[in-house]
């Protein structure tokens, strides 16, 4: 379908729901909101504890941290900011924490809303769990509160960003020069999006792979979901 629905009629006159700072339940990954005292300590540890564990900060407004009281002051920040509700992932099978990312940038009157700030310890990524977390994060947005707009936002420069909203069946929309200075550098800002009419195909394909017959007694693939999301782009 056409992305040019600019003027389509909106049938919604009221605003939409913000999302709740609840749990959200997967097969293979939990979504738990974050709470400070609970998560500090774990989130700390995954994402500080050798070089491969900081990578993930390269591409984030923020950190790494010099030690656990710096990050929690950050973290406490983050859970106390009204325009952002933020998730922390855990591993069912093994119980470990393993990462998290946000709603922010939320519109309600809009009925626009982004997922981000995104980062997955080095045992979560490329995983079940890290593609479910993030899919139980659009299905809620945009099939319990029905949101019309999913955005997602990264550093021009972070390829593994960028390929990963493409996988996930996002649209670029192209990159806004010079849009913020982050970390003292200037940073270019690659936009993409998913909408409301579009969701339905692309649910699809999220659980077409996700099941236990899309993988072998190996637990490897059969169909990838970047190869799922072109085939009906």
């Amino acid at each position: 379908m056409s992305r040019l629905v600019s003027s389509s009629k909106v049938e919604k006159t009221t605003a939409w729901d913000l999302p709740k700072r609840r749990r959200l339940e997967g097969k293979s990954v939990s979504l738990e909101p974050l709470d400070v005292g609970t998560h500090d300590e774990d989130l700390y540890a995954i994402s500080h504890e050798d070089k491969a564990a900081k990578d993930v900060w390269s591409y984030l407004p923020h950190g790494p941290f010099d030690n656990l009281a710096k990050f929690r002051n950050w973290l406490e920040g983050m859970a106390s900011a009204e325009n952002r509700v933020v998730f922390v992932f855990r591993d069912k099978k093994s119980q470990r924490v393993g990462g998290m990312a946000n709603y922010l940038d939320i519109q309600p009157v809009m009925g626009s809303i982004e997922v981000g700030y995104i980062w997955f310890s080095p045992s979560m990524q490329r995983t079940i769990q890290s593609t479910e977390a993030l899919y139980l994060m659009l299905s809620y947005a945009l099939d319990e509160l029905k949101y019309r707009r999913m955005q997602w936002r990264c550093n021009a420069l972070n390829e593994k960003s960028r390929d990963a909203a493409l996988r996930l069946g996002f649209s670029f929309e192209g990159i806004f020069y010079q849009h913020m200075v982050v970390k003292g550098h200037n940073r270019d800002t690659a936009w993409y999006s998913i909408l409301d009419h579009e969701w339905p195909r692309i649910r699809e394909n999220f659980e077409t792979w996700i099941s236990p017959e899309n993988f072998d007694d190996q637990g490897y693939q059969k169909q990838s979901l970047s190869v799922l999301n072109k085939r009906t782009s």
